[in-house]
């Protein structure tokens, strides 16, 4: 049959398109439809509506990522190509400009956003969120070497000892596997290391992170927070807010940034935790503080030529983070209800916390089969039990990609599944 032939006949009976788990993941051809359109020399005729790798893949179902519910990470990682076409969709709208070593273009934007978020005179862009907290930390201690920090935070625990190697400051660590220290904690650390130590170096810095990773996502609460800042005014400490999840922070105590900010000399906000970005972080301070920022980013190596693509995207959320916060919030509110009313699964919030949660599954619930199912079938990344037993989920920007009720649904016929 010439190529012609098969097509005049396929016009005879078209197929109807509808959902179906067949390798192809677009229609129910008839069988005897499927073997004329198997031969090679079809394969031109096909190639429109059919993609190659389709035929030559394992049966699954294909879904685009872009449409896809993750209950892990804290907002949108995007793909290369979701993210490409964000950017354009972006560009069409706003054009995008170029900036030179993170001045001028859009990253010029993105500053004067963050100093009107801050309410701080000034906002540099660093390369990471590493380099923000060392260099903030470094420069509000001055000559004083102690800087007094948590011991879950990430400074202390995830930069590589950086403040002792490369700045010569010493971190004090406070609320040992807790996620905050209060106000009484710190000055009995300070009145220690003053009286019990023969040659005595000044306190520079307290350095607080909220939400904390390391806890879960749990607050350093507000209200210990305006104490210490209260206190450390009296006594010419400097303060630092590691606020890479801060928006996160802001959306479950009711608050916002610039009242965050307002309790601190320096701010550290970070592009790509929840804004989309594939890097990068903005620091917020005086201007005095934040012009030295410039010199101090070249010699650490993080002077980066361009930065335009991070700046576009995390622009690009941060104008609507803080609706989007409470929207989100809202809605896994209700989504929870709905989910703590099925057999076998419960979603518990945690005390004190902010977008992470326990979840719960029956022992009759197979946890691994759960996950493949809500992932292959229902395009929902979920996860699987931790040390302690529990799912540990996060609720984020690609929770508005669906309805509650079909994301209801789709958990109702996986946990249907995975009974063991």
């Amino acid at each position: 049959m010439t190529k012609l032939e098969v097509f005049l006949d396929l016009k005879k009976e078209k197929p109807k398109f509808i959902e179906t788990n067949n390798p192809f993941g677009m229609s129910n051809f008839k069988r005897r439809d499927f073997l004329k359109l198997s031969s090679l020399s079809a394969l031109p005729l096909l190639a429109p509506a059919i993609p190659f790798q389709a035929i030559a893949s394992t049966p699954q179902r294909f879904s685009k990522d872009s449409e896809a519910v993750y209950f892990i990470n804290d907002g949108i990682f995007y793909r290369p190509e979701d993210l490409i076409a964000k950017l354009q969709e972006i560009n069409s709208t706003n054009p995008i400009e170029r900036d030179s070593y993170a001045e001028g273009g859009t990253i010029d934007k993105l500053l004067k956003k963050f100093i009107a978020i801050t309410g701080k005179e000034a906002a540099v862009y660093l390369p990471s969120g590493t380099l923000a907290n060392q260099l903030a930390i470094s420069v509000l201690c001055g000559q004083n070497t102690k800087a007094f920090v948590q011991e879950t935070s990430h400074v202390y625990r995830d930069e590589g000892d950086a403040a002792q190697t490369l700045f010569n400051k010493r971190l004090i660590p406070l609320a040992k596997e807790r996620a905050y220290f209060t106000l009484e904690e710190l000055q009995q650390s300070i009145a220690y290391h003053k009286q019990g130590e023969y040659f005595v170096g000044g306190v520079g810095a307290v350095s607080i992170e909220t939400p904390v990773r390391r806890c879960e996502g749990q607050l350093f609460p507000l209200e210990e927070i305006k104490r210490i800042s209260a206190y450390c005014k009296e006594q010419g400490y400097k303060m630092h807010l590691d606020g890479a999840r801060l928006h996160m922070a802001t959306a479950f105590t009711n608050s916002t940034v610039k009242e965050y900010a307002s309790y601190f000399d320096t701010v550290y906000l970070c592009l790509y935790k929840y804004l989309g970005a594939t890097g990068g972080a903005v620091l917020c301070g005086d201007k005095a503080l934040i012009n030295q920022m410039h010199h101090l980013i070249k010699i650490h190596g993080g002077g980066v030529f361009t930065n335009w693509p991070s700046a576009a995207i995390a622009l690009h959320h941060l104008n609507t983070i803080d609706e989007d916060m409470q929207q989100i919030k809202a809605k896994a509110k209700e989504l929870f209800v709905l989910l703590n009313n099925l057999k076998g699964i419960k979603v518990n919030a945690l005390t004190n916390g902010t977008n992470l949660f326990n979840v719960s599954l029956d022992k009759g619930i197979d946890a691994e089969k759960l996950n493949k199912r809500l992932r292959t079938e229902h395009n929902i990344v979920f996860g699987m039990p931790k040390e302690d037993g529990q799912v540990k989920i996060k609720i984020n920007l690609t929770l508005l990609r669906r309805s509650n009720q079909l994301i209801f649904e789709s958990f109702k016929e996986a946990l249907a599944f995975a009974k063991a």
